[in-house]
């Protein structure tokens, strides 16, 4: 899987940068995190910095256009992203809801 960035836009009031990228695969769709992870490491980022929002593939094509949302830190992204986006891309809610699970 090879990834490149086609645009990276500042948003320095919400603290990210938002990145339009395109991946060619040779199987299928890769998934989301394995997605993420691989954004993150070309970034320089922590994976949990990274927000897969979208993922396009054409039929019957290789190539895969997408979009993420590169925070400055996971805190930025717990306080500004949706629970279903945080979900889809295996970011924790809140740091504490964690420490309560292990608790219980």
């Amino acid at each position: 899987m090879e990834i490149d960035i086609i645009s990276e836009d500042e948003n320095p009031m919400l603290h990210r940068t938002d990145v339009r990228f395109e991946i060619v695969h040779d199987d299928a769709t890769p998934s989301r995190l394995s997605v993420r992870d691989s954004l993150a490491a070309k970034l320089n980022k922590d994976s949990a910095e990274v927000v897969v929002h979208e993922l396009d593939t054409k039929f019957g094509m290789r190539k895969t256009v997408g979009y993420a949302k590169v925070y400055e830190s996971p805190d930025f992204a717990r306080d500004i992203e949706q629970d279903y986006m945080l979900d889809r891309n295996k970011i924790e809610a809140e740091e504490g809801g964690e420490a309560e699970a292990e608790e219980a």
